[in-house]
């Protein structure tokens, strides 16, 4: 029996539907699990996401041809059937189930399998082969529930506000910045934003969800008028842009700060790690949740995490792709990356 989908060099590619799977070149029909710049991608002719992706996708990409389904909700594709199903990476990711002649594949994009209170729950979807990232696929990675962050970075922002320091925490634009913004206590402080993060929160409460009071950092604004504050920005915000908020600590909010070196050499003074990607356990969690027997893992620590899995007694397989993960590497943003 052929595979639902195969791995080319444009991306996961469905030829019973002919369609790709957030292919990394130009194709003619893209379906995309989410609005991060390394799996929605310019060029498409046509492309399909959720109806809580697109606003983001719209913002990125411009004048895009953009269809819309609802999760759960079946569309025939050619030989095809395809639905999408909540990821829990951030609003409006999805995995992609497409049967073809009674064989279930499931492409997830990236997951998560805990629920952040701000993106939509992750749903393990039955399958027979399923496409997962493995970017914290290590043991060492487990996260400190939300709450345990939260209470840490507030803890940290108040002791800064009480010493008359700014609080400068570095988090991606589309997702992790709105999922702190919810979470921390939003009364120690006024909440200034990076204008990448501002312009995400504002195309996120058009499409109706709730975010707290935001202040967009532009020429005109003073510091100084804003003491105490918690100042949100990318990465990449680090340094020239920060430094008109005078006398600071900088941290990040990352799955990557669990590795202390990371943490030494990005130079932050504090690291939190959250991150919108499963963790070890919930990579194994979900995994197991579909059923599957094959699994292809496309980014992260494939080889260990793939050897992981046969020694499991699954069939898997490390498949090269052109998605990226968390990263902290600022030449990856994009002004919505990770």
């Amino acid at each position: 029996m052929a595979d639902v989908l195969t791995f080319t060099d444009r991306g996961i590619y469905c030829p019973a539907g002919d369609f790709y799977i957030d292919p990394w070149r130009p194709v003619e029909r893209a379906l995309i699990t989410h609005g991060h710049a390394d799996h929605a991608r310019w060029g498409h002719q046509r492309y399909l996401a959720t109806k809580a992706a697109a606003p983001v996708m719209r913002h990125r990409l411009g004048d895009i041809t953009l269809d819309t389904i609802d999760y759960g909700d079946t569309m025939q594709i050619g030989g095809a059937k395809v639905s999408y199903h909540p990821a829990g990476h951030v609003p409006g990711s999805a995995q992609i189930r497409v049967e073809v002649k009674g064989q279930i594949w499931v492409a997830s994009g990236d997951y998560k399998t805990t629920d952040d209170g701000f993106s939509e729950p992750f749903e393990p979807v039955r399958c027979h082969a399923f496409i997962t990232e493995s970017t914290f696929g290590l043991p060492v990675f487990k996260w400190t529930p939300q709450d345990a962050v939260a209470d840490q970075i507030n803890t940290w922002w108040a002791a800064n506000a009480a010493d008359g320091r700014a609080s400068v925490l570095g988090a991606y634009a589309l997702g992790k910045a709105q999922r702190l913004l919810t979470a921390i206590d939003q009364t120690i402080g006024p909440i200034l934003t990076h204008g990448a993060v501002e312009n995400t929160n504002e195309v996120l409460r058009a499409q109706g969800l709730e975010l707290p009071q935001t202040i967009r950092v532009n020429a005109d604004l003073n510091p100084k008028d804003h003491p105490g504050a918690l100042i949100v920005c990318p990465p990449s915000g680090f340094g020239g842009w920060s430094k008109r908020f005078g006398p600071q600590s900088t941290a990040f909010a990352s799955g990557w700060m669990a590795m202390r070196g990371v943490r030494r050499r990005r130079a932050a003074d504090r690291g939190f790690v959250l991150s919108d990607h499963a963790d070890w356990q919930g990579l194994n969690d979900a995994i197991r949740a579909t059923g599957a027997e094959r699994v292809f893992v496309t980014h992260g620590y494939t080889s260990q995490f793939t050897r992981w899995l046969r020694d499991q007694g699954y069939d898997a397989h490390v498949v090269s792709t052109e998605y990226e993960g968390e990263t902290l590497d600022a030449a990856s943003e994009d002004g919505a990356a990770q």
